[in-house]
């Protein structure tokens, strides 16, 4: 007799593995896989189960959980304690003011005021508030706004002031402050290099309160049948003490994700945390620290910032302005010793780029990392790869590159970007998943949320249809089909994780992670796949998400 914990029974089955088949019912037993049939195939087999409990699904759609490789958890929990500056809800920069006024005076005390998801290319003023803007909220409480891309932030008065910012101060490394054409400091701060100068001053909620949101954030992963979420910076927003505080929601079920973790440079060199650790060492601790529920994944550095502000490091010049072509984050030397270092140490390296010249400044570093210390199966990967040509792809895989695609940016900022930032020639290959299909690189799909809205079938859409904010088809020739934009969030997710034999499809011997579809996603228009919803997420063989049916 074989003993089963769940069967899945009339279920529309989609394994995703390499012949694409279909079954209509699943087993599976302490966590794993252990049976994949069709009713035929059940037919034959059925007499010698013991199962414990029979789930019908009804004639709804199974497949593998999604695997999201690029995001920010941490970052999306703590906004849920702050003000939502975006444009969904703040059309100018007068109603974010008066966003910001209702919050401080709920508050009603002398701590910092911090907001969210301003985009000033939507904004009727279409500017950057100021620090001007933000006193009239409030001179004597610090005020911190986050543009939308994380690479840009303002300042009030009062917040410069507390962390001795003036208009003496002179930019930072790899960021910048904005000024007047008097010289004077308007309050925009221009990458981590300059935002972190004031914001390092802004106290953070108690850990206990940090776990609570972190459970919020990950119950809206779940919602969205995320069963491994990679967060994309530890350190990135609150130093050192993120990597305690990621593993208190995993060791107390806070957060019931299978994690992955990109560690930020500065805790893996001479002075941060784990500057003696291998790779190894490294991830054998958060397995431990984490009870099993969490992994390394890279060490994470940058290269250039946002193209939306002006940052991201681009070949040729901006389309709105002549005169600039965004900034390299490190030189190329210091890149070049990051990336050695890490490698000979054993680590996985990620590095951010969005613009076509960083990516090369990343592909140099990692072509020379390789050729020193040949490494088989680096998977070493650039993350955005907005702006990437056919050459920057096809050294890409020489080398074996992976790319994680920032897909949504598509929808959300590709009307500007043709119209602004890069010009239609540019803006039709952002994103060039299809050229990436054809050389076979590795390749997946993410949302970068808090950026845009956490959904992998959103960025399967965005994907399969390239349809921007105002209904434009930017890029035809670099669609892919939907099967290949399922696959991007789910087997490819799990050899970008280095998790294939154990993840990604629906086959016995590997992990029971599930979504259940209230649809089929190859049987819909694709202009429809972004209306399918998440019905369930599994997780080891657990329901972790159900979702309520609605009262008539």
């Amino acid at each position: 007799m074989v003993q089963v914990d769940t069967l899945y029974t009339n279920a529309n089955v989609l394994t995703l593995d390499n012949e694409n088949k279909r079954a209509d019912i699943v087993a599976a037993y302490d966590g794993n896989i252990i049976g994949v049939w069709t009713h035929e195939q059940y037919k034959q087999i059925k007499e010698v189960l013991v199962t414990a409990e029979i789930v019908d699904l009804k004639g709804k759609t199974m497949i593998p959980g999604f695997i999201d490789t690029h995001n920010h958890l941490l970052m999306y929990a703590l906004n849920k304690g702050q003000v939502n500056c975006s444009s969904e809800r703040n059309k100018s920069i007068d109603e974010i003011l008066a966003n910001l006024r209702v919050f401080g005076e709920k508050t009603n005390d002398d701590s910092w005021i911090i907001g969210y998801g301003y985009d000033d290319t939507l904004l009727a003023e279409n500017r950057h508030p100021t620090r001007y803007d933000l006193d009239q909220v409030s001179t004597d409480r610090p005020i911190f706004i986050k543009h939308i891309s994380n690479h840009l932030a303002v300042a009030n008065s009062c917040a410069l002031q507390l962390a001795q910012v003036d208009d003496s101060i002179q930019d930072p490394a790899g960021g910048h402050f904005g000024r007047d054409e008097n010289g004077q400091l308007t309050g925009v701060l221009y990458e981590p290099a300059a935002m972190d100068l004031v914001f390092k001053y802004a106290p953070t909620p108690s850990d206990e309160e940090v776990v609570q949101l972190i459970e919020r954030a990950a119950q809206d992963y779940l919602a969205q049948g995320i069963t491994t979420s990679s967060d994309a910076g530890i350190g990135l927003v609150l130093g050192p003490k993120e990597y305690e505080l990621h593993m208190k929601a995993l060791q107390d079920d806070a957060n019931p994700l299978r994690m992955r973790f990109m560690v930020m440079y500065d805790l893996l060199s001479e002075g941060g945390r784990f500057a003696q650790h291998s790779a190894e060492e490294l991830d054998s601790q958060i397995q431990q620290d984490s009870h099993g529920k969490a992994r390394l994944d890279s060490a994470k550095l940058f290269q250039d910032g946002s193209i939306q502000g002006l940052t991201g490091a681009l070949r040729k010049p901006y389309y709105c302005d002549e005169s600039l072509v965004g900034v390299l984050i490190m030189s190329q030397d210091e890149l070049n010793q990051y990336v050695q270092d890490f490698h000979d140490r054993g680590f996985r390296v990620t590095t951010h780029g969005n613009g076509d010249r960083a990516i090369g400044s990343i592909i140099e570093a990692y072509q020379q990392a390789i050729d020193n210390s040949p490494k088989a199966d680096h998977r070493h990967r650039i993350e955005h790869v907005q702006t990437a040509t056919s050459e920057d792809l096809q050294e890409m895989k020489k080398y074996d590159i992976a790319a994680s695609f920032f897909i949504n940016h598509v929808y959300y900022w590709g009307d500007r970007h043709k119209r602004i930032f890069l010009g239609p020639e540019r803006a039709e290959r952002m994103n060039a998943l299809k050229e990436a299909s054809e050389l076979g690189m590795l390749y997946t799909l993410h949302s970068d949320c808090p950026i845009t809205p956490i959904s992998p079938l959103f960025s399967i859409w965005a994907a399969v249809n390239r349809i921007t904010r105002e209904g434009n088809v930017l890029g035809e020739n670099q669609k892919i089909d939907v099967i290949e934009a399922l696959k991007s969030m789910t087997i490819y997710g799990a050899q970008l994780n280095f998790d294939e034999k154990t993840a990604g499809t629906i086959e016995v011997g590997k992990a029971a992670d599930f979504a259940i579809l209230d649809n089929d996603p190859t049987a819909v228009s694709p202009v429809e796949l972004n209306n399918i919803s998440v019905e369930m997420t599994i997780i080891n063989g657990k329901t972790v998400y159900q979702k309520t049916a609605v009262k008539q």
